[in-house]
């Protein structure tokens, strides 16, 4: 029995073996996870050796790493869509609200210079002050009334000042878009009556032109009747005065004057024929 005993205790030298031999594959394994960076597609892994950022730049795959010294911070490069509300004054001092939209993307070359410089959080610390600022600049430019009329070039003043702004922080537009201007409700009810002031005005306009068009046509159709009521008297005159000589005249040819001061008789010519 006291050999059975020594057969199924274990020794503590051999347990503390066993867990320090598990320790050392567990930390082995979690080395060799964190050894290799997968880079996802799309993104590009920025290089920080002990926080501090590298101009190494690694592409989409895997890489090897130093777990201990490196860590690998993955930035997206894809076009990235983002809107947000800005609010502004017009020139005429008429307070406008928008809503806009934005295509942008991270330049891949730059891609450490920008977590060095603007961090993840870019969208909330860079791109939404600009285009803040580029809607309050454009605004102030323009009427309210012509925030609506010339939205085109209101939308292109924006788009080359954001455009430009975000260059010098490398981030790169590729489209611009308002989505919406709101004004208060006052300059809306303001502009709506415009609108229909102006509707009233062209249809008065339109209707003076119709008359003064059917006035003239009025006119042209009265003197082409005067005119063929001339032509047509003139006509009936000429009949008559024929008429009349043919009535008065009493059937005897003229005697004419010849050469030499003689006179022929038509009528007996004509006889003689």
């Amino acid at each position: 029995m006291a050999n059975s005993r020594n057969k199924s205790s274990i020794s503590p030298k051999t347990v503390f073996f066993g867990i320090g031999t598990f320790v050392v594959i567990v930390v082995a394994l979690v080395f060799l996870f964190r050894t290799f960076v997968v880079v996802e597609s799309g993104k590009v892994g920025v290089v920080a050796n002990f926080g501090a950022v590298q101009d190494v730049l690694l592409p989409e795959g895997m890489h090897a790493v130093n777990p201990f010294v490196s860590t690998v911070i993955q930035l997206d490069v894809r076009i990235q869509k983002m809107e947000a509300d800005a609010s502004a004054s017009s020139r005429d001092l008429q307070p406008v609200t928008s809503k806009v939209a934005l295509n942008f993307f991270l330049s891949k070359e730059k891609a450490n210079i920008i977590y060095r410089d603007l961090g993840l959080d870019y969208k909330r610390t860079i791109i939404e002050p600009i285009i803040q600022e580029s809607i309050k600049s454009a605004a102030a430019r323009y009427t309210a009334e012509e925030l609506i009329t010339k939205r085109p070039a209101v939308k292109d003043d924006v788009y080359e000042y954001i455009k430009k702004r975000l260059a010098q922080n490398n981030i790169i537009v590729t489209d611009f878009s308002i989505v919406d201007f709101n004004f208060s409700p006052e300059f809306n009810s303001a502009i709506e009556l415009k609108q229909i002031a102006e509707q009233k005005a062209l249809t008065a306009l339109n209707d003076l032109e119709r008359i003064k068009t059917e006035g003239e046509q009025e006119r042209v159709r009265a003197q082409a009747q005067s005119d063929a009521q001339k032509l047509l008297q003139l006509s009936l005159d000429d009949d008559l005065l024929r008429l009349r000589a043919i009535e008065k005249w009493d059937g005897k040819l003229p005697v004419v004057a010849g050469e030499g001061g003689t006179f022929v008789d038509i009528g007996a010519i004509m006889k003689a024929k």
